[in-house]
């Protein structure tokens, strides 16, 4: 059961309890649906990043800004691990077969995550977010953002298919300007395979269990507004 669950079980118990316990009915009732209002509206807003729900204009906001995520990333990998200086660096110090691995791991993300911090912010659901810290809020992600969007691009660059066609330009091209352009058609060409639910699902996979936490403090401090409110209406 993940946290969302749990939270809106618990703001359930505390209405259904309020029926029990008739001395404390509206202190319980009034925590369990407040709680159970911030959870469920958080819930909802952190659905609709991924989903495009009907009729709820700005719905699906990931999808809509695929484009501008795969940017981003074909950005960060160019000027992050694939420059001239740091290729020529590389080769010098590589006899062997190549391996990115190592330049991925090295490599700053932050733009990935800045551009999609950015849009969440941009989107309807921005205000909500700003609630609870705003981008600030969001910088607890960065960290399992980045490890986690370092293994999906390190698992990119040591594909067979990405190898292969490395290889070949490599054996076909010299260390110029031309194989830093003919690298970054490779990569886009690699990124442009992806689609918009693609993108979704691999954003999804990678923050949807810490955005969950959203869920939790909505129904907190939900309950906590509500206990409150119960003494004085």
């Amino acid at each position: 059961m993940n946290k969302s669950a749990i939270t809106n079980l618990a703001a359930m118990l505390l209405i259904g309890a309020s029926y029990l316990f008739p001395a404390y009915h509206r202190p319980l009732l009034y925590t369990g649906l407040f709680a159970l209002s911030g959870a469920v509206t958080n819930w909802l807003a952190i659905y609709m990043l991924f989903e495009k729900v009907p009729f709820l204009y700005g719905s699906g906001v990931i999808e809509a800004n695929f484009e501008q995520f795969k940017k981003a990333i074909a950005q960060m990998i160019m000027t992050q691990f694939f420059t001239k200086e740091k290729i020529q660096s590389f080769f010098a110090k590589e006899e062997q077969k190549i391996d990115l691995a190592p330049l991925v791991v090295s490599a700053d993300f932050s733009p990935a995550f800045d551009a999609l911090s950015q849009s969440v912010m941009e989107s309807k659901f921005g205000g909500a977010i700003q609630m609870f810290g705003g981008e600030e809020a969001l910088e607890g992600l960065r960290e399992p953002f980045e490890r986690k969007l370092k293994s999906a691009v390190t698992s990119i660059v040591s594909s067979e298919t990405f190898k292969a066609q490395l290889d070949h330009h490599l054996r076909h091209s010299t260390l110029s300007n031309d194989l830093i352009e003919t690298i970054a058609q490779l990569v886009q060409s690699r990124l442009d395979e992806l689609s918009p639910k693609m993108v979704k699902a691999l954003v999804e996979q990678l923050i949807s269990e810490h955005l969950q936490w959203l869920v939790v403090w909505g129904g907190v401090f939900g309950g906590m507004i509500g206990l409150i409110s119960s003494y004085f209406l």
